[in-house]
């Protein structure tokens, strides 16, 4: 879990380090921006590609690798002289990133056959991942409050030196037997596929309609259709287009998308609310947002065990409804002591999406063959990140429409100069503000709080819309979710259902649809049968798919 919490982290540690960046570095606005953007754009783009090259040269030997890479780029970035320098070294972060996310979940898919197991092993996972985006800011401003700003990226060296070290010793190496030679075309054009549509989105939600980042999208799509076009006519593809007529697969990944729509996409109103609405520092305000951290990282272990016990998508469903009345309770958050229901209301949407977010972790996994699992793997982590720049471009938007409706009026007292860029934000308020008289300034902030709050229940509105959309589709997909059930039969409807359940599992008609442990679909072992009285590598009742080399 040591990698995964320090990739998280990488995404959020440099939030209080601007001013000490700017001073040191003196980067132009540009450069500022890619020092934010290159490493989640990098990420976002190799993790598929990626996690096909751990399934051909091994999982632990591609975490190794990444481990190395992410210490060297660390120390780069620490010691970085120049904003280019730092541009680079940010690049080469989310290199080694790309290599660790899929990585380990491809380990926990082919280290933990038993479903109830590898439950477990992926709610510690997601808290590890939320954890380390909650923790990132927090360790930041503890850092710079006594060291340079480099501090922030040394913290990574011990963690991966303690990885690369241990790593060969407890960690059993995975690879797949048959996924065949590295498609160089094809992760091309994913990352062709990804890299635009990702940078649109964003430059979308920052600058509003423009014609390049929508021409961007419209690149990426076309990559996209060609990428697509090449996994469909290879006869071992990077990814297995046979897996989206699953439908827990299928809408499993619908399901984290609207989930993480919403649970990036509001999380910029919380920030400002915290620091402009509230007058917080930015170390204070990010040891208030912490709070709900507490709570959610509880609530995965607590989702697992309660789908151990009922259908899981009753337990999604739930999920999403917890959500909904979190941002319910968000579309009332007042201008004056509002911060514990603002703080309320955070902590009930992203326990509800977090919990499950875990489940559909391990659904997802548990429907790829144990062989392609570093591909799902990366496929999982990129549809994560379209959707969190989608819900930050979309929820965005909603916000920053309110706002400039509501602030549209005259605003008395107010030169006509300074009259956009308070109608643009409210921080563009802010910064009007302090060149105004008191009385002008007070009036034109309590305008601005205003418009600004009107925004956020508007952005609640859109994301509770969207939570009740998504428990809708948990609930459609309750009868293929019941199928992955420990013990359950298999589904009329499903390649291992029509194959027979008492067909053999390691026959192709055992396997079909499900690489499960016996007692799921395709087999007729009972459902208590575990990896207990297996061969080392494979569950009772199937075949070993996956190779396991030396420890």
């Amino acid at each position: 879990m040591l990698p995964l919490l320090l990739v998280s982290m990488d995404v959020s540690v440099l939030y209080f380090a601007v001013p000490f960046l700017s001073r040191e570095l003196r980067p132009t606005g540009t450069e500022q921006l890619w020092i934010f953007d290159i490493y989640g754009f990098v990420l976002a783009g190799l993790l598929i590609t990626m996690g096909a090259l751990g399934d051909r040269i091994g999982r632990r030997r591609l975490l190794l690798i990444g481990a190395v890479a992410f210490g060297a780029a660390s120390l780069l970035a620490a010691y970085a002289g120049s904003a280019e320098l730092l541009i680079l070294a940010r690049a080469l972060l989310g290199v080694g990133g790309a290599t660790l996310m899929p990585s380990t979940l491809g380990l926990i898919r082919a280290m933990f056959r038993d479903e109830r197991e590898r439950g477990k092993a992926i709610a510690i996972w997601t808290a590890a991942m939320t954890g380390g985006i909650a923790i990132g800011p927090v360790l930041s401003g503890l850092l710079l409050e006594h060291f340079w700003w480099g501090s922030v990226f040394l913290i990574n060296l011990p963690a991966m030196a303690l990885l690369v070290l241990l790593g060969p010793v407890v960690l059993p190496e995975h690879r797949s037997p048959t996924a065949g030679g590295f498609d160089v075309l094809s992760s091309v054009l994913s990352l062709a596929t990804i890299l635009p549509v990702i940078y649109g989105i964003k430059e979308l939600a920052r600058n509003g309609l423009a014609v390049v980042p929508v021409l961007a999208i419209v690149l990426g799509v076309g990559f996209g259709a060609a990428f697509l076009r090449r996994q469909r006519r290879r006869p071992q593809p990077m990814l297995d287009l046979a897996l989206f007529r699953r439908p827990a697969f299928a809408g499993s990944l619908l399901v984290n998308v609207l989930g993480m729509f919403a649970l990036v996409g509001f999380a910029i109103f919380t920030t400002q609310y915290l620091q402009l609405v509230a007058g917080m520092s930015p170390l204070r305000a990010a040891l208030w947002s912490v709070l709900p951290t507490v709570v959610v990282g509880g609530v995965a272990p607590l989702a697992a065990a309660l789908a151990a016990r009922t259908n899981r998508a009753y337990v999604m469903a739930g999920g999403f409804l917890v959500a909904a009345g979190g941002f319910a309770l968000l579309t009332r958050v007042p201008a004056e002591a509002g911060l514990w229901v603002l703080l309320t209301g955070a902590t009930g949407y992203a326990a509800g999406v977090v919990a499950v977010l875990s489940l559909v972790t391990d659904v997802v996994l548990g429907e790829a063959p144990p062989d392609r699992a570093g591909t799902v793997s990366g496929l999982l982590e990129s549809a994560t990140e379209f959707a969190g720049a989608l819900g930050m471009a979309l929820l965005g938007s909603v916000g920053t429409a309110v706002y400039r409706r509501d602030m549209g009026g005259p605003l008395p007292g107010l030169p006509a100069a300074a009259a956009a860029p308070a109608r643009e934000t409210l921080a563009g308020a802010y910064t009007v503000a302090g060149t105004l008289p008191a009385d002008a300034a007070a009036a034109l902030l309590r305008a601005a709080r205003s418009a600004f709050l009107a925004g956020l229940h508007a952005a609640a509105v859109v994301a509770l819309l969207v939570m009740l959309l998504a428990a809708g589709l948990c609930l459609l997909l309750r009868r293929a979710h019941a199928a992955g059930r420990p013990g359950s039969p298999a589904p009329a409807d499903t390649p291992a259902g029509r194959a027979g359940s008492a067909a053999p599992a390691d026959t192709p008609a055992g396997r079909a649809g499900s690489p499960a442990p016996a007692g799921r679909a395709g087999s007729a072992a009972p459902a208590d049968t575990t990896a207990a009285a297996a061969p080392t590598g494979a569950v009772a009742g199937e075949a070993p798919v996956d190779a396991v080399t030396e420890r």
